[in-house]
């Protein structure tokens, strides 16, 4: 069986990913596995650009399939914000940047609070030097304080009208039938399928 590299740290992403992706039939590994500890720096000025910088870089040093996501929180009111910069909008923790968006939003109405999740994943085999991109977007609104305790990131203030509640309010689940990972996710799903 070949393996899958899923080019991320991120215990909550990689959770999200192996379960979308546990249908595939690959060995399905985290850069933990490979005892990479290297940060790679996101320089890239899109999600697209990010993703396709991780995927590149850890398909190429590990010679194996590698899928890369690259992902972030645009809110409307705040110009796009955060944007690619989602992950380190402020020092500290999630809870941190949660705090940071509902200041900046503060005073801010509802109908005006419009944001989406966005993901963009990169498909990069190391063989053949192809590289495939795959978008998802899941749209919703951020609300005036947090809810829930499952998820990870914005996900306490992202109101998903799918649910009627926050993402941090569903199941995993729940969750990973209609966000942007899984979106982005299952798109590329066929073209793993012709490389298994």
């Amino acid at each position: 069986m070949k393996t899958l590299l899923l080019a991320t740290k991120n215990p909550g992403k990689i959770s999200e990913m192996m379960e979308i992706l546990k249908d595939v039939p690959f060995r399905i590994q985290a850069l933990r596995d490979f005892s990479f500890n290297e940060d790679i720096e996101e320089k890239g000025m899109t999600f697209e650009e990010n993703a396709t910088l991780k995927a590149m870089k850890v398909g190429e040093k590990f010679s194996v399939l590698t899928l890369a996501d690259d992902s972030g929180l645009e809110i409307d009111a705040l110009n796009g914000r955060p944007g690619v910069f989602s992950a380190r909008y402020t020092d500290g923790s999630d809870e941190d940047r949660v705090k940071k968006v509902l200041i900046e939003l503060k005073g801010i109405p509802k109908d005006q609070r419009t944001a989406r999740f966005i993901a963009v994943v990169a498909l990069f085999n190391p063989v053949s030097r192809e590289l495939e991109k795959f978008k998802g977007v899941n749209e919703g609104y951020i609300t005036d304080k947090p809810k829930g305790a499952n998820g990870f990131g914005y996900d306490p203030i992202f109101f998903n009208p799918i649910f009627g509640k926050t993402n941090a309010q569903v199941t995993l689940g729940e969750k990973n039938r209609v966000s942007h990972r899984s979106i982005a996710l299952r798109k590329s799903i066929p073209s793993l399928m012709r490389l298994k």
